[in-house]
């Protein structure tokens, strides 16, 4: 079952869609995830939704959300901040625990890619999270963009980006607005990936959050919540390097997965493996009846 619902994330509706399972008791308390989408996205025809029909199915409550400014939230579209994407989860998760059919103590997160970042932060930093589920995350930002925009040009093209956004902002007070693609480079063909409602215009505000973010310096306070860190090998969008990272600093349980598939879409296709993984990760760490 699902219903769209709606929120409040500092004066600004959020949009949602939470997942009941079909055989749901009337009394029975749930647990359940937040689930926060990527880069631009949205929470519909995304991984965020492939992420939250595969918990539905699995037993669990989940609810998919738009960050401000994306999908079907308020805000200015397009104009997208880290810590705002924190505090919208940290909203979502007060409004969830708080619904009849949920278990307030026991919501976890699960993102992928930027959503996969906001995670790890905000379980960091909140310790209502009761689990966390990186899909091809990234823990610190300026290392990630080194690593999307290599070699001397690419990187004194992007860092000039930052320095005329930051100019522009102080001679206007506005934005500057720039392509998406020059934020974060995909390649075309892996492009198909994305929701329909992913926006192609993003400011220099957001890169700037992006690059000052560093989802590392919180991750050991994730434990001794349980932490799973999946990342594609060789992944052509977020480098791999990220997880490996955030998987050096965290405390215990935290397990990391490198996987073979389309690269930093572990759900795409049938995403037997990934879901085989996360399925066995979570029977150990976060069931569905608490042991």
């Amino acid at each position: 079952m699902q219903r769209p619902v709606r929120f409040t994330s500092d004066g600004i509706e959020s949009a949602g869609v939470l997942h009941i399972p079909d055989d749901h008791k009337p009394g029975e308390k749930l647990p359940a995830f937040i689930v926060l989408h990527g880069f631009l996205g949205s929470k519909d025809e995304s991984h965020a939704e492939i992420q939250a029909s595969m918990l539905e199915s699995w037993g669990y409550a989940a609810l998919r959300i738009d960050f401000r400014g994306c999908g079907d939230s308020g805000g200015t579209r397009g104009y997208v901040l880290c810590l705002d994407q924190v505090a919208d989860t940290r909203n979502a998760l007060t409004w969830l625990a708080g619904q009849r059919e949920i278990d307030g103590k026991r919501i976890g997160l699960i993102g992928h890619s930027f959503g996969a970042a906001v995670s790890v932060y905000t379980g960091g930093v909140d310790d209502r999270v009761a689990a966390v589920i990186s899909s091809c995350g990234w823990g610190h930002g300026e290392r990630k963009f080194q690593g999307q925009h290599p070699g001397p040009e690419a990187w004194a093209k992007f860092t000039g980006m930052l320095a005329r956004g930051r100019e522009h902002k102080a001679k206007t007070g506005e934005p500057l607005w720039v392509s998406r693609w020059d934020v974060v480079p995909i390649p075309e063909h892996l492009r198909v990936h994305l929701p329909k409602k992913a926006q192609d215009k993003v400011t220099a505000d957001t890169a700037q959050s992006m690059y000052d973010f560093r989802a590392e310096d919180v991750v050991a306070k994730i434990a001794p919540r349980p932490l799973l860190l999946l990342h594609i090998a060789h992944d052509t969008i977020t480098p791999t390097e990220q997880s490996l990272r955030l998987f050096e600093k965290a405390g215990q349980p935290t397990e990391l997965f490198l996987m073979t598939g389309v690269s930093h879409f572990p759900l795409a296709g049938d995403g037997t493996y990934a879901r085989h993984l996360i399925k066995g990760w979570l029977d150990k760490f976060f069931p569905v009846v608490a042991t």
